[in-house]
């Protein structure tokens, strides 16, 4: 197993590997907002900070607290963030 799919295998429990790292963004999305700076540093080896950015642009509903989706804001200089999406029922 290599170092990607031991975050994944870490932070998604309910979902093997490979499930977990074929939804790029919500793979992300749950590294921004769950993962230890070990699991980061694995990350940026692996995808480019556009594709952090780009989470941050059209993130998947219900993953992010406000608490991570501020701070993954200032890290990019990114103006303060919108409300966090909120997932829609029915």
């Amino acid at each position: 197993m290599n170092d990607l799919e031991n975050v994944a295998k870490r932070l998604f429990w309910w979902k093997t590997p490979a499930e977990a790292l074929a939804d790029q963004t919500r793979f992300l999305a749950q590294v921004m907002t769950y993962g230890l700076i070990e699991d980061l540093t694995v990350v940026r080896r692996h995808f480019p900070e556009g594709a952090l950015r780009q989470v941050l642009a059209d993130p998947p509903a219900g993953v992010f607290d406000p608490r991570s989706w501020a701070y993954w804001h200032v890290v990019f200089g990114l103006k303060p963030p919108a409300e966090l999406p909120k997932r829609r029922l029915g």
